[in-house]
C-alpha cells in the first residue's frame, strides 16, 4: 500500500479495495518502523488520522466521493492544526496549540484528507537544509548522511521515502522546489495569492506560498485542487477561479515554447546537472517543445535582494514573539526587558537570530534606503525580466538546484554558501510566479530536479508539462534503497 501514489490510492478506495483506515494504519506503522531514521516527523496525530479515516470511509459508504477523500496526507509544522502542537520546528512555539485551524488545514479536512502528523521543519522555515529545526536534523532518504534541503525537508523526506503519499509544504525562496529536486519528488510552489496564507505561521509575508509536495505530477494536482482558492480571511488571497487541473493534465506539449535563461548555465552550476537539464530539454523537444534561449539580466542581484527583503520582514513578523502572550517565556525574569531578551534568546536559534538582526538592521532609520528600498527596486527589476520573456515564451526551464544535497553539516560554518542553493528559486518569490520542480535524473547516487516557471496562475500549464514528462520518463519512478 504504501508505494501507492495519491492517485493510486483514490482509485483504490472508489473500487472499496480497501478502507481509508486499512491504509491509514498501515502508513501510521510503517512512521513509527522507520521514521527514527529519517526525523521527519515532529508529532504524529494517530487518534486524529483514525477518526478522520473512519468518517471518510463513512461518507464514500453513503455515496461521497472525491479524490482526497480518505487520502493520507501530513501537514508542514508551521499550518496551525487546532489543539495540536504547531511549532515552527521552533523552541519558542514547542508549547504552543493552535485553537483554530489554517485555511489550508480546514480546506483539505473538509475534502476528505487524514492527517497523519506534523513535519519537521527549518525553524521558522528559515534555512535549506531544515539543519535548524529545535527537533534536530532530517536526513534524507537517499542518503542519511545528506541533507534533504529546507525548510520543508520533513515534508520532503516523509513523502520520499514513501511513509505517505503526499504533504503541505510551503515555499518563500524555494523551500518546496528545493527539497523536491533533492528528494526526487515533484513539487509546486503557486502563484502568490493562490492559496490562503491564512493560519500558515509567517516568515516573509511577501514571500511565503503553501503547495503541495508529492511523488507525480498528476498527484501535486490532486493536493493543489484542494489546497487553492479564495479566502477573505488572507487579505493577501486572489479572488481568481480555480481551474480543474487534473483536466488539463493530458494536453499536448506540440508548439510550447519553452525559454532556457543563458544566466542559469554559469560557472556556479555542476556540469553534471547542466547535462541532465539538457537531457530533459530534449525529452520536452521529442513532445513538440520549441527551445528558445532567453535571458534574465537581474537574476544574479536576486539573492542579495531577497536576503535584505526576507530578513526584513522576518525582523517584523517573529517581533510578536515575546514571552508575554505564547511562545517559549524565561524563567523568573527581572523586569520586562530581561523577559524579552531571555526568551527570544532561549527560544531563537541561531539562524532565526541571524536573520532577525540582519532585518532590523535593514529597516533601521539611517538603513531603510540604502537596503530595504534598493532590494525592492531589484525585486521590480527581476519582476519586469519575467513579464518581457513571457511575452516570447510560455514557460522557462532551468535547474533547481546548482548542486545535489550536500552533506549534514557541511554548510553550517559559512551560512552564505546555503544562501547561494537558492540561487534558481528566490527569483519566482520575488516576482511572485509558479513554480515546478520534477525529478530529472542522479548525481552521484542523489536526486536532481529541473525547474519550470510559468507566468501568473499557469499552475495548470507547470502540471501538464510535469505529468507528460513523466509519462515519457521514470526517474520519479525511483525508491530510495531500504524504503
Amino acid at each position: 500500500m504504501h508505494q501507492m501514489t495519491l492517485a493510486e490510492i483514490a482509485r483504490g478506495l472508489a473500487d472499496k479495495k480497501f478502507s481509508s483506515e486499512e491504509l491509514t494504519k498501515v502508513l501510521l506503522a510503517r512512521i513509527t518502523q522507520l521514521d527514527p531514521q529519517l526525523n521527519s516527523f515532529i508529532s504524529l496525530t494517530e487518534e486524529l488520522a483514525l477518526e478522520q479515516a473512519k468518517a471518510a470511509d463513512a461518507r464514500r459508504a453513503n455515496g461521497e466521493s472525491g479524490a482526497l477523500l480518505g487520502a493520507p496526507i501530513a501537514h508542514k509544522d508551521l499550518f496551525c492544526t487546532q489543539g495540536i502542537r504547531t511549532s515552527c520546528g521552533s523552541k519558542m512555539l514547542d508549547n504552543f496549540k493552535a485553537p483554530y485551524d489554517a485555511t489550508v488545514v480546514a480546506k483539505l479536512a473538509a475534502a476528505g484528507a487524514v492527517t497523519l502528523g506534523k513535519t519537521n521543519m527549518d525553524e521558522f522555515a528559515m534555512g535549506s537544509a531544515n539543519e535548524s529545526s529545535w527537533y534536530g536534523a532530517v536526513k534524507n532518504p537517499w542518503n542519511l548522511e545528506h541533507v534533504p534541503g529546507g525548510s520543508s525537508g520533513g515534508s520532503a523526506a516523509a513523502v520520499a521515502a514513501r511513509l505517505l503519499p503526499a504533504a503541505t509544504a510551503t515555499d518563500t525562496g524555494g523551500s518546496i522546489r528545493q527539497p523536491a529536486a533533492f528528494t526526487n519528488l515533484t513539487g509546486l510552489k503557486p502563484t502568490y495569492g493562490r492559496v490562503s496564507r491564512w493560519g500558515m505561521i509567517a516568515y516573509a509575508s511577501s514571500l511565503d506560498q503553501g503547495g503541495p509536495l508529492a511523488r507525480t505530477a498528476e498527484d501535486c494536482a490532486i493536493l493543489l485542487q484542494g489546497m487553492a482558492g479564495f479566502d477573505q480571511n488572507d487579505s493577501t488571497s486572489i479572488d481568481e477561479p480555480v481551474p480543474d487541473y487534473s483536466a488539463s493534465l493530458g494536453d499536448s506539449l506540440q508548439g510550447l515554447r519553452i525559454g532556457v535563461p543563458k544566466e542559469y548555465f554559469s560557472a556556479g552550476l555542476d556540469p553534471r546537472i547542466a547535462e541532465l537539464i539538457q537531457n530533459s530539454i530534449k525529452e520536452l523537444q521529442k513532445l513538440g517543445a520549441v527551445i528558445k534561449e532567453i535571458s534574465l539580466p537581474n537574476m544574479q542581484q536576486a539573492i542579495p535582494a531577497y536576503y535584505v527583503i526576507a530578513p526584513a520582514e522576518a525582523s517584523s513578523n517573529l517581533s510578536r514573539f515575546d514571552g508575554v502572550r505564547f511562545g517559549h517565556r524565561c524563567e523568573n525574569p527581572e523586569n520586562l526587558i530581561d523577559l524579552y531578551k531571555r526568551s527570544r534568546g532561549e527560544g531563537f536559534g541561531p539562524e532565526v537570530q541571524r536573520r532577525i538582526m540582519v532585518g532590523a538592521y535593514a529597516l533601521s532609520a539611517g538603513y531603510y534606503d540604502a537596503y530595504y528600498l534598493k532590494a525592492q527596486k531589484i525585486r521590480r527589476l527581476v519582476k519586469n525580466d519575467f513579464m518581457a520573456a513571457f511575452n516570447e515564451v510560455d514557460i522557462i526551464l532551468g535547474p533547481t538546484t546548482p548542486n545535489p544535497a550536500w552533506k549534514l553539516g557541511a554548510k553550517n560554518s559559512d551560512p552564505v554558501a546555503a544562501y547561494l542553493e537558492d540561487v534558481y528559486t528566490i527569483t519566482a518569490n520575488l516576482a511572485g510566479l509558479p513554480g515546478l520542480s520534477m525529478p530529472a535524473g542522479f548525481v552521484d547516487g542523489l536526486p536532481v530536479g529541473v525547474q519550470l516557471l510559468a507566468p501568473y496562475f499557469q499552475e495548470g500549464r507547470l502540471l501538464n508539462v510535469a505529468h507528460q514528462y513523466q509519462l515519457n520518463t521514470d526517474w520519479h519512478t525511483r525508491t530510495p534503497t531500504g524504503f
